[in-house]
């Protein structure tokens, strides 16, 4: 089973996330950071789930789907998944990864 890692970042995107959602349905907020935490998780058994990020083809970087967000993740080389941010599906994450 892989080690999975919320980088600092990814935390901050979750946060914004809830917040806004927050703001009209807190229960939702909760209800859909929680199923995007429980998404991430299936990566320790099956890492390689996502679709690759052909972006950048020179690492690792993978895309899992959840409803209207993308989770991107690094395999590094160890083994460690790094959870590298959730984006909703409407934003470019081009500036994010590259």
């Amino acid at each position: 089973m892989a080690e999975l890692i919320w980088t600092a970042e990814a935390e901050r995107w979750l946060r914004d996330i809830h917040d806004f959602i927050a703001q009209d349905n807190p229960a939702a907020a909760t209800r859909t950071v929680e199923t995007l935490y429980q998404k991430a998780e299936v990566l320790r058994e099956f890492p390689e789930s996502g679709y690759r990020y052909w972006q950048r083809p020179d690492r690792h970087i993978r895309i899992i789907l959840h409803v209207h967000y993308r989770i991107a993740y690094l395999i590094k080389d160890s083994g460690v998944i790094d959870i590298l941010g959730v984006f909703h599906g409407a934003l470019s994450i081009d500036r994010y990864l590259l």
